[in-house]
């Protein structure tokens, strides 16, 4: 079983799974399911999986030589992608749900959306180069680039938190985040010093 989680066709099949979920509820009951419902997932799914991402760095300067912190730093790249996939699954719901991109355009000026947007525009960069040839081709830029991955984050929990019909939720995850981020730094640090 080891060797098998192991294997990225496998690792994909299980993060497809909840797409695969949100596409069949949404075709088998459009009136109880409909793009509210998927567009909210949708976003639910691309946020959580961001901060598996973001808790992978603290998860392995804790636990450095457990088998789980290995096999999520060597799938960290996979969680990221599948997460901005989650991402623009959720932007194109929204943007099949408006009537024209003039309304597309009228609203992107808002906070609850620009926040998205910008978030979306600083994943592509991340997305685009999550692969070896590009870690190698840029080397030290690689890392730098991929530490947008941080405001990236930021907007991402702040659009969840102004577009959410109850804000609750969010601010929890806010909360989630800013723990995981603080003990990622506090345990940097910490090995800096020692």
């Amino acid at each position: 079983m080891k060797s098998k989680l192991g294997k990225r066709p496998l690792l994909w099949l299980i993060l497809a799974l909840p797409g695969v979920w949100i596409l069949y509820r949404w075709a088998a009951t459009p009136d109880q399911y409909g793009f509210g419902h998927a567009i909210g997932d949708s976003g639910d799914w691309a946020a959580w999986l961001l901060m598996l991402t973001l808790a992978v760095t603290p998860f392995r300067l804790l636990f450095r030589k457990a088998a789980l912190a290995i096999w999520l730093l060597r799938h960290r790249r996979d969680l990221g992608v599948a997460s901005f996939a989650y991402a623009a699954g959720h932007t194109v719901i929204y943007l099949a749900d408006q009537t024209s991109l003039a309304e597309v355009w009228s609203e992107t000026g808002s906070a609850e959306l620009l926040t998205g947007w910008l978030a979306l525009a600083l994943f592509l960069p991340l997305v685009v180069t999550s692969n070896d040839i590009s870690v190698r081709a840029l080397k030290q830029a690689w890392k730098r680039l991929h530490r947008l991955v941080y405001p990236a984050a930021i907007l991402t929990f702040v659009h969840w938190a102004l577009t959410a019909f109850d804000p609750t939720t969010a601010y929890i995850h806010i909360g989630v985040l800013a723990a995981v981020e603080l003990l990622r730094v506090w345990l940097q640090q910490r090995q800096r010093v020692t």
